[in-house]
């Protein structure tokens, strides 16, 4: 019996980081509310991809960062990011097996159940936003989704993350 040892841990947190920073790298006024959900695809992808690895502590990590780096409520991505991870973590004998446009409308219903816990939050302390705007990242997300499963497949094989 042979027992593999995980590998490229360094690999996934420079995926994360670099989602991170794509999360808030500035964009023009009209671009902003276009911006995807960078670290939610990230981590939809490597729970997909290494789901002994990757939950919902990664989720609610990654969530409580992303809640740092935007300066709002602690813990409202943290929560939706944990709902995501546990899902996609559930599904994910079912979503690897889908062509890659099937994949792109499960992150579309992902990304949108992420941002309708975070409009849950901002709904009880009163912050709510005033334009469909808010909806577009899911949108977005979808149209980016081959292109980030793509790279980041590629990064996973090209350094064995296992």
């Amino acid at each position: 019996m042979s027992v593999t040892r995980p590998r490229g841990g360094g690999i996934i947190a420079f995926t994360f980081f670099m989602a991170l920073l794509l999360t808030i790298l500035p964009l023009p006024e009209w671009a902003g509310p276009y911006r995807p959900a960078w670290v939610v695809l990230v981590l939809i992808y490597w729970c997909m991809a290494l789901p002994t690895r990757i939950g919902v502590g990664v989720g609610w990590l990654m969530g409580l960062l992303l809640d740092l780096i935007n300066g709002v409520l602690l813990g409202q991505h943290a929560l939706a990011l944990a709902v995501v991870a546990y899902l996609a973590t559930l599904l994910h004998q079912r979503i690897r097996v889908f062509p890659v446009w099937q994949q792109a409308l499960t992150v579309l219903v992902l990304v949108g159940l992420s941002q309708m816990l975070v409009l849950w939050v901002l709904g009880v302390t009163g912050a709510v936003p005033r334009s469909w705007d808010y909806w577009l990242p899911s949108l977005t997300s979808m149209l980016l989704w081959p292109w980030v499963f793509v790279i980041l497949r590629d990064v996973r094989r090209r350094f064995g993350v296992q």
